[in-house]
């Protein structure tokens, strides 16, 4: 096999990554948008020593599952990698992922229960971070191409708010009419580097962030006045970026105009968010999966709950009205400040947030005398640290409520936690993000011995 050769393939499976596996000639071979049962044409684009890359060239034998999309962008940047496939196979696809990945753990005997669907398919998000490039000598937003810094230009990003699509269109033309230059990763030079949009569901209201090479610029008086005229708009806000890097967000914010926050809520709950604060993407799943959190948690009126990676309170905040006190921690101060003061905001006076990582904090707490009767644990991609099981499992919760974005790393540490005398039976895919592979899933750890 070699690249540019045109090979006919039959689809057998979808990976990870939702993209068709075929096998040819002892080699496996990924297609972009295929689906299991297709027969397709497609051409090989990159070969290595066990598996290879392809494109459809044509579908020869089309799957009852398709969907066929009128914007294949969403498809080829990743951006919507699932939209050419049906809902409930979207769903059915993501609890796979779980089942597979439990399998190959030697871990059969644990069920999975069937995806919770998500009441928006599209336009469920309440952010959205868009590269800004030059493309054919003018300024554009857009996706990159798959594994790629190709931007593919777009007004319509499908998954988010259609609202904020309105405002990252018309932000994008402000920038064209006062000819600000698009950041030039290559030469590393030019201005906007992305447009963050962030929009409450609560209240409508917008913030817009122009990520910057620099702390000014000449035009920003200007832009900045224009943007701020956009419906709804509540904040304008320069993050300053000048390094060279993929990481989106610099350290530092500055108010152009406008508040420094948006309020937004999740249930009856109000949360105050500035512009680097982590709050869920899906609005109206996110109250759905902490129910089912809460539901599984089985919290009792006398419980004390840790709220470990607590962000700015999110999960600690919701279950406080049900338990006897809530204890947090993050390692971002910001986020701390503003869970202390989402609890002031709703009135809620038996939750308390503290600077510090979650292994340091705990076992302070354990020997200053504090009971733990139940743990939330809603960690980033990269899961629990070992540090920070070891102190789970020795403040002896009766329970551990484990919250993920990524089952693999879950499932991981599951494995640990039982060698630390906890028990599991169950796990719950959430889909907290329609029309991509991620799936959130919940577990509840018992412990099974005192």
């Amino acid at each position: 096999m070699e690249k540019n050769q045109i090979v006919e393939l039959e689809i057998t499976d979808l990976s990870y990554e939702a993209m068709g596996v075929a096998h040819y000639e002892g080699l496996t071979v990924f297609v972009n948008n295929a689906l299991p049962g297709e027969t397709v044409k497609a051409k090989i684009l990159k070969v290595k020593k066990r598996f290879a890359f392809a494109k459809i060239e044509k579908i020869l034998k089309e799957s009852p599952d398709r969907i066929n999309v009128k914007l294949n962008q969403w498809v080829q940047t990743g951006l919507a990698s699932l939209a050419h496939i049906k809902y409930d196979k979207q769903l059915e696809f993501k609890r796979n992922q779980v089942v597979n990945l439990l399998k190959k753990a030697h871990l059969d005997g644990v069920k999975v229960n069937e995806t919770l669907p998500s009441p928006e398919q599209t336009g469920y998000r309440n952010k959205a971070q868009v590269p800004v490039r030059e493309v054919n000598g003018q300024l554009e937003i857009g996706f990159f191409r798959r594994h790629s810094h190709d931007l593919v230009p777009l007004t319509n990003f499908f998954t988010t708010d259609p609202e904020i699509d309105r405002v990252l269109v018309a932000t994008r033309d402000i920038l064209r009419k006062y000819e600000v230059p698009a950041y030039d990763e290559i030469h590393h030079k030019g201005e906007v580097r992305y447009l963050d949009v962030r929009r409450s569901k609560a209240n409508g209201k917008l913030m817009v962030i122009l990520v910057c090479l620099h702390k000014d610029f000449p035009q920003l008086p200007k832009v900045a006045a224009e943007i701020s005229q956009i419906p709804e708009i509540s904040s304008v806000i320069l993050n300053y970026n000048p390094k060279k890097t993929n990481v989106i967000l610099g350290r530092n914010d500055y108010v152009v105009l406008g508040e420094d926050h948006l309020i937004d809520k999740i249930g009856d709950v109000e949360f105050r968010i500035s512009p680097k604060s982590f709050f869920q993407i899906n609005s109206l799943q996110t109250p759905r999966l902490y129910d089912l959190a809460i539901k599984k948690a089985d919290l009792k009126a006398n419980d004390v709950v840790i709220d470990a990676y607590s962000g700015i309170g999110t999960i600690g905040l919701s279950v406080a009205k049900h338990v006897k006190a809530v204890r947090g921690m993050e390692t971002i101060r910001e986020a701390v400040e503003d869970a202390n003061a989402n609890a002031k905001l709703n009135g809620i006076e038996n939750a308390q947030y503290v600077t510090g990582k979650a292994e340091d904090v705990m076992p302070r707490w354990a020997s200053e005398g504090l009971k733990t009767d139940v743990i939330f644990v809603d960690p980033p991609r990269k899961g629990l640290t070992p540090e920070f099981i070891n102190a789970a499992a020795a403040t002896k919760p009766k329970r551990i409520v484990y919250i993920s974005c990524n089952p693999a790393t879950q499932i991981r540490d599951l494995q640990l936690l039982q060698e630390k005398g906890y028990h599991f039976d169950e796990i719950s895919p959430v889909d907290m993000f329609p029309q991509t592979p991620h799936v959130e899933s919940v577990t509840v750890l018992e412990r099974t011995e005192e």
